[in-house]
């Protein structure tokens, strides 16, 4: 328990930070954010228009500590602002629309590439030194070590423009409304297959590699030399024993490898055209919406922390070495 509270207390003040930080960044650009909004609005804007404007988003001419706690306190009862290119559509309610898309292409993403890659991790380490362990690791770190949007840009051209074989954009096809219905659920599965597999292609590689070495590790403990004089079965032993063991760092790297995959999908839903919170934040960079910037580096900030907090905690239920702490 006290090392959950411990990490618990360093997961709040690194979202204070983040919150800290988000607050003070436009604030300490260069000019003013509200006339660079609209800096290309016809006919411009009237002062007082601008004055009622820089209210709105709170960068008023109060004292930058009453903006703060503003600020602080809306945030924290969800009230993130008001979007430029979408107004009046509430941050929050923008974000909503798009959340659910980037955490399913996420998700799916990191489960699969988890799956795959310790698996193939645990046969390449038991079989050390043999074809698969020669050729696998080295080839998917290669292919790894490839920028996402490089290998969704090909992917798209391959298996989208030339041969046809998925969609080339959106979440799901033009014409169908989003629901639990068989036609639906095919064509957001069907979408959903390209870029899922460009981030899996460059994140399997390194779930491999710690899976292997981790194995190489265990399998020379003692318990795995006495289940193997017991006469006990190979695979028995592989997935019984030192895998089980093995995978505990894996539970911690479920974690951090949730950061790796979220930056990832923006930039492979941007390829895509993919409905996500990174499409929006190209909108918004684009509309210079810093609110609803703002607002989607808050979100991604949080579910990456919370994220961590919840694996912190599955790891102490898996290893009991850790609570004795």
């Amino acid at each position: 328990m006290r090392l959950i509270l411990r990490n618990l207390g360093f997961y709040l003040l690194a979202f204070w930070v983040s919150i800290t930080l988000n607050f003070l960044l436009p604030r300490f650009m260069p000019g003013d954010p509200v006339s660079r909004m609209f800096a290309r609005t016809q006919g411009g804007m009237q002062p007082e228009q601008l004055a009622q404007l820089e209210k709105l988003f709170g960068l008023d001419d109060r004292p930058l500590w009453e903006q703060y706690v503003t600020y602080v306190k809306s945030v924290f009862t969800g009230d993130l602002g008001i979007s430029i290119t979408r107004f009046p559509t509430p941050v929050s309610e923008v974000i909503g629309s798009q959340l659910g898309w980037t955490l399913l292409l996420g998700a799916t993403a990191l489960v699969v590439a988890a799956v795959v890659g310790n698996l193939l991790g645990i046969v390449a380490a038991w079989r050390r030194g043999g074809v698969f362990d020669s050729v696998f690791p080295p080839l998917l770190v290669f292919v790894g070590s490839f920028p996402y949007f490089w290998l969704a840009m090909g992917a798209l051209y391959l298996f989208g423009v030339t041969l046809g074989w998925f969609p080339l954009r959106h979440a799901y096809d033009a014409g169908l409304t989003p629901g639990f219905n068989a036609e639906f659920l095919a064509s957001a599965a069907t979408h959903l297959v390209l870029p899922a597999l460009t981030v899996v292609a460059v994140t399997v590689g390194s779930w491999m590699l710690g899976m292997r070495n981790t194995m190489i590790a265990t399998a020379a403990e003692d318990y795995i030399t006495m289940a193997q004089a017991k006469g006990l079965s190979p695979s028995r032993i592989m997935f019984r024993y030192a895998a089980r063991n093995a995978l505990l760092p894996s539970v911690t790297n479920f974690g951090i490898g949730l950061g790796f995959v979220v930056g990832g999908a923006l930039l492979t839903e941007v390829v895509f055209a993919y409905p996500g919170i990174g499409f929006q934040l190209l909108a918004a960079v684009q509309g210079l919406d810093y609110p609803l910037m703002q607002g989607i580096f808050l979100t991604i900030t949080a579910t990456v922390l919370l994220a961590n907090f919840l694996v912190d905690i599955l790891y102490v239920r898996l290893d009991p070495r850790v609570r004795v702490r």
